[in-house]
């Protein structure tokens, strides 16, 4: 079925709870779920640091924005708990006019109470106030902002070894665990804002999908997509695009977009939006060329498989463990039918020695990540899925792909694999610098998953897609943009300001 462009391809949905802002009310029910899940005592999280240069861009850290939707920088929260209490106090920047000629209009600890309903003091008072607090009790629990490999960002190993220096008898007990077991589960706000995002990233997808042609750079693609984004109100990517072609489409996190096309090209494209602090994750891949090669169609066709049957096993109390298997399947039986590997189960030797050598799965050296991960405040969220399997509230992305890179035969060793090499060597040249992924993103309401990203993903369908014309940066969706006044914080809103959904997908899948 041809895809049309956005507004004519998507079932139209008006809800009329639609929104695309997270209300105080959300943010104070979150403070009062951490709280009595923490020991009595104090805790504390600390907002991002202002950037070194006040022209540089700022976003805030994830952990923060979730429990108290504050965007300014240099901001802390504390929450004090005895018995069944527990109050809790924000301290920001004071508005400071000579500065914000530099940097723009503050908050200040006035409006910020009025926007966030918490008792705000000035950030020059968190300091003091945490040592008294700390004098009375050494104990605290904290949350740092961790990185995916387990390094803290935002200075916070800094901060807390300054701390233990002043108290000698500081304990600290981290608030992560929790903190991330309530982020797993997205309310019905974050998943509205979420399905924003996607929907934006989409409509950049299709644009740079009719723009592609042989001679392009690829900087040129990247480009219109972050414009697109940002033209539609999305805070920024979010993650460094990845727009690959030819060899680059092998490139699993490839992000220099600067090659020029050629025609017969791939170009696998990974980019999304971030809107409202949330996070889109999407991939196609286009034949730059405006068609498949049939060696370019029979692996993207496996690909797809892969990912529709990760789709029809996705269902609310599966195992993630079950539908990743489901996708390999369809991956080992494709790549053996090509000749890529020597069957869905062979193995070769990866590394060990002659006595004790080591075996890997000859489907890893085409596929080597996983299917999926969460989506949310970080474009790798966590999600419900990893742990108990996949429930209302989860949001996440199923991204199977091939990679088939030129240098393969070289990578892999010699020794002890030399049949193998010998009988896959012909369709590794065949098939060389093709890399096909596709990554779609759903959501997990009471009335099951959700598909959020229906961009042209059929073979045919893609091809169909690129014939269509530019639409060009004169044409725009005017409420797209006003999806962007809905995402204020304000204590006073009881109710969302009113905003129409995003288009909704077709639930075929």
């Amino acid at each position: 079925m041809r895809i049309k462009v956005l507004s004519l391809l998507l079932l139209v949905i008006i809800a009329s709870s639609g929104s695309a802002q997270i209300t105080a009310q959300e943010y104070e029910q979150r403070r009062a779920t951490l709280a009595s899940r923490l020991p009595d005592g104090l805790f504390v999280i600390r907002g991002g640091e202002s950037p070194v240069q006040d022209y540089l861009s700022f976003f805030q850290t994830n952990g923060f924005l979730y429990l108290t939707g504050y965007r300014e920088p240099d901001a802390a929260l504390i929450m004090q708990k005895s018995g069944g209490g527990a109050t809790w106090t924000l301290f920001v920047q004071s508005k400071i006019p000579a500065q914000e000629v530099w940097s723009g209009r503050r908050y200040g600890p006035d409006s910020a109470a009025k926007a966030t309903g918490l008792t705000t003091k000035p950030i020059s008072e968190f300091e003091a106030a945490l040592d008294s607090a700390l004098r009375q009790s050494p104990k605290m629990s904290f949350y740092a902002e961790i990185a995916e490999g387990g390094d803290t960002l935002n200075n916070d190993n800094r901060f807390l070894n300054e701390l233990r220096r002043k108290h000698s008898r500081l304990e600290v007990a981290t608030a992560d665990t929790f903190v991330t077991r309530m982020r797993s589960k997205k309310s019905a706000a974050e998943m509205d804002l979420i399905q924003r995002a996607a929907a934006i990233s989409m409509e950049a997808h299709a644009e740079a999908a009719r723009a592609l042609e042989p001679g392009m750079n690829e900087f040129e693609i990247q480009a219109l997509l972050e414009y697109t984004f940002r033209r539609y109100g999305a805070d920024r990517p979010a993650y460094a695009s990845i727009v690959g072609s030819g060899p680059n489409s092998t490139v699993l996190h490839y992000n220099r977009d600067d090659r020029y096309m050629k025609a017969g090209d791939l170009l696998l494209i990974d980019a999304a939006a971030s809107f409202g602090g949330y996070a889109a994750d999407i991939t196609r891949t286009f034949p730059v060329s405006g068609k498949f090669t049939p060696e370019q169609r029979e692996v993207y066709q496996i690909v797809r498989d892969a990912q529709a049957a990760a789709e029809r096993t996705a269902k609310p109390g599966v195992t993630w463990r079950d539908v990743s298997r489901a996708a390999s399947t369809e991956i080992a039986l494709g790549l053996a039918r090509l000749g890529l590997i020597e069957s869905p189960t062979a193995t070769y030797r990866c590394g060990g020695t002659d006595a004790q050598p080591r075996e890997c799965s000859q489907v890893s050296l085409y596929y080597m990540h996983g299917l999926g991960h969460g989506i949310g405040l970080a474009v790798h969220d966590p999600d419900q899925k990893d742990r108990d399997g996949i429930a209302v509230g989860s949001a996440y992305s199923i991204e199977p792909g091939i990679y088939v890179r030129q240098e393969l035969l070289d990578i892999i060793p010699k020794a002890g694999n030399e049949a193998m090499l010998a009988k896959i060597g012909p369709a590794v040249r065949k098939y060389a610098n093709t890399g096909v992924r596709i990554e779609d993103n759903y959501v997990v309401t009471e009335s099951g998953v959700k598909w959020v990203s229906c961009i042209a993903r059929e073979a045919d369908e893609v091809e169909a897609l690129m014939r269509e014309p530019v639409k060009g940066p004169g044409v725009r969706d005017a409420e797209k943009v006003q999806w962007y006044g809905g995402t204020v914080v304000d204590a006073k809103a009881a109710k969302p300001n009113a905003s129409p959904a995003p288009k909704a997908c077709n639930p075929r899948m």
